[in-house]
């Protein structure tokens, strides 16, 4: 599998070679979807994260980055601790019917 850049009026992402197959069997989904996953992933979620970043080292300069860089270090890692905590079942509050209390003589 490999990503390429097209360029046919407007600049894209596209996945090339024979990506088919493997995807699908290893996250069970149609070549469709992948195709779908991909074009929002790459071209949409990814582009506008670079495009905001352009707009805020544009207007505020480029001395935010580092401290950025560190708040991401440590939500990844926060996430990465977090899935490998074992899932355990958490008790949900119920929202039945309950008797209206009485007031007090």
């Amino acid at each position: 599998m490999a990503i390429e850049l097209k360029e046919d009026g407007i600049k894209r992402l596209v996945l090339r070679q024979n990506y088919g197959d493997k995807v699908e069997k290893t996250f069970n989904m149609s070549r469709q979807g992948v195709r779908w996953r991909f074009y929002r992933l790459f071209n949409e979620v990814y582009i506008e994260a670079y495009q905001i970043i352009f707009f805020v080292e544009s207007n505020f300069g480029t001395g935010l980055r580092q401290m950025a860089m560190e708040i991401a270090r440590e939500r990844v890692d926060l996430r990465k601790r977090a899935q490998k905590v074992e899932f355990f079942d958490a008790s949900r509050r119920e929202n039945g019917q309950q008797e209206p209390k009485s007031a007090s003589p």
